[in-house]
Formats: structure tokens, C-alpha cells, sequence
């Protein structure tokens, strides 16, 4: 019930945010998604608490960390989300833009700060440990090329197009490996990884925003797949904010679990077109919507095509 219930919760927040795509206003944009996303949250029949928000309480008024959601009854819950991943590419029309939140049992999704993440993904059907994060890009490059039993020349890393990851894609290329950079939607990024068949990605690398970090390992909770994320702690006030939620390994290499463990559920729709998932389509008499839902106990992936009457949205 509760798939099927995350599943409207990510539907509003999309077509609210849609309403807004292409007019160049990202702050207007996330605002709609956050506004829909709560209020859809508060008629849920849990109590549930917000680990991964919009930021801390006097930066966010609404989806902060801490915040208390849901009718008070129900089970405890963690909530996990991003109301519009890729808040540029929703007001610039651009493909990839999607709603998404995560739930999990209580304590079971990392409360990170918002601060930046060391990221590396693959997906399902390699040996444990088959790529770690201290290893040099060029030899997880290699490893993955010797256990997928082709040429490094086969194998394509997804990087964010960011001037700090200029030495990585450099060397990923002097490896023999082709580089995939997007502009923004790491979160999605990661998802590919767990079938290169179909999206041509074997491998995440690179530094992103921990809150998209343990959505992501949420979702690769539930589809398969190895990650492991480290926190960058590089300022006083990043450590000290760190300790206080709970982080007392500064340094600490998290793998999959220690991101995202128990039964976890995860709903994400598309806000534009994108690989992932088909945009809003608004329609005179009904609007269309496209949402995946991951659940890791059952192991299932279900797609939902939503149509809704434009008098209920």
C-alpha cells in the first residue's frame, strides 16, 4: 500500500513542478515541488522523519531535516527526498529533471549532512568489493573491464560535468575508457549503472551532493548493484554539523548498506523527458504522468503511467 501511496506522493510533486519547466525559475520550480510533496506526505498513515530534505531547519522552512511528517499513525519511518532533482534542468526544458523520495524503516537511511559526497557505482552480477573507492580511477577502469570480459575501450564511466572532475575524466580516457557527462541528475546516473545493456553506463564516478548520494543507494538497494560514498567534511562547521547528527568517523567509506538498509522503498517521476523516465504531459482533459517504484524485500521494479483529471491536481 505504501509503494502505491509513495507513488502519488512523487506524482504531485512532479506536475507541480512541470507546471513550471522551461520559464527559468529553479527557486519557483523546487518551491512547487516541495509544497506538493509535503502536503501529500501529512496524509500519509505514518510517522515518519525527514533524514534527507531540503536542508537544515533555518535553510529550508518546509522538508527540512528532522521534521515530522504523516498523520501520527503507522509505522516509524525515514524519509529520504528530493521533490525536483535537477532544479536547472526543469526551468531550462532539459531532459532528465524528476521528482523522488525514498522510505525506509526507522534508522535505516543515513542522516548526512548536507555537504558534498565521494561517490563510485556498479551495477549487479560482479564480485563484492570488485571497485573501491580508494583504488585509482584507472584500476577500477581495469577491474571492471577483466570482470566484464571486454576491453577497457568497452567500458563507459557516467561523471557530473564539473571543473573538479577535470583530472578524473582524464584519466578515465588515458585508461582506454569512454566518459558520459551530464550536466545534472546523479541520482538517475547511478540507476543506470545497474543495467548497462540498456542505458550504455558500466560505472559512476566522482563527487556529488550527499543527500542525492543516499537516495541513490536507496534505489540501488532495491534494483542491485555495489556503491560506496564518503563524506567531504573540508570545513569546522561541515565536521562539527556531521558530529552533531550523529558522525563520528569523519573518514569513514560506506558501502551500500551502511547508506540505505532494511526495506526500502523508492518512487521517482519524470518531471521532463529523460532516460530514465518520460515527462508531465498535460493534456485538455487529463494529465499523464511516468513513475518507477523500487522495493528492495520483494525485489520488484514497477512502472506506473498515471493519468489524472486536471480537477484533482
Amino acid at each position: 500500500m505504501l509503494a502505491l501511496e509513495l507513488a502519488r506522493v512523487t506524482e504531485r510533486a512532479a506536475i507541480a513542478a512541470a507546471r513550471l519547466r522551461g520559464k527559468g525559475d529553479e527557486k519557483a520550480a523546487d518551491q512547487a515541488a516541495v509544497d506538493a510533496m509535503r502536503a501529500e506526505l501529512n496524509g500519509l498513515p505514518i510517522r515518519g522523519t525527514v533524514v534527507i530534505g531540503e536542508g537544515e531547519r533555518d535553510q529550508a522552512p518546509m522538508l527540512f531535516i528532522g521534521e515530522r511528517l504523516g498523520r501520527g499513525e503507522g509505522p516509524e519511518v525515514d524519509i529520504a527526498v528530493d521533490p525536483l532533482e535537477g532544479t536547472t534542468l526543469c526551468a531550462k526544458d532539459m531532459p532528465g529533471a524528476i521528482a523522488v523520495m525514498a522510505m525506509a524503516e526507522r534508522g535505516s537511511l543515513l542522516a548526512a549532512p548536507d555537504v558534498y559526497m565521494q561517490k563510485i557505482a556498479i551495477g549487479p552480477g560482479y564480485p563484492p568489493g570488485l571497485v573501491d573507492l580508494d583504488a585509482s580511477p584507472t584500476d577500477n577502469i581495469l577491474a571492471l573491464a577483466r570482470a566484464k570480459g571486454v576491453d577497457p575501450q568497452q567500458i563507459t564511466a557516467l561523471i557530473l560535468d564539473r571543473p573538479r572532475h577535470a583530472a578524473l575524466v582524464a584519466e578515465v580516457r588515458a585508461a582506454g575508457g569512454a566518459v558520459r557527462l551530464i550536466s545534472d541528475g546523479d541520482i538517475a546516473g547511478i540507476i543506470f549503472t545497474a543495467s548497462p545493456e540498456e542505458t550504455g553506463i558500466d560505472i559512476y564516478l566522482g563527487i556529488g551532493a550527499a543527500p542525492e548520494g543516499v537516495l541513490a543507494a536507496a534505489a540501488m538497494r532495491c534494483i542491485g548493484g555495489q556503491m560506496q560514498g564518503r563524506l567531504i567534511l573540508d570545513t569546522a562547521d561541515r565536521r562539527r554539523r556531521a558530529t552533531e547528527m550523529g558522525i563520528e568517523d569523519h573518514n569513514r567509506k560506506y558501502d551500500l548498506t551502511d547508506l540505505a538498509s532494511g526495506d526500502v522503498i523508492v518512487a521517482a517521476t519524470g518531471v521532463t523527458d529523460g532516460a530514465l523516465l518520460r515527462g508531465v504531459r498535460f493534456r485538455p482533459d487529463r494529465i499523464q504522468t511516468e513513475t518507477v517504484v523500487y522495493r528492495s524485500e520483494a525485489g520488484t521494479v514497477r512502472r506506473i503511467l498515471g493519468e489524472h483529471r486536471r480537477g484533482l491536481t
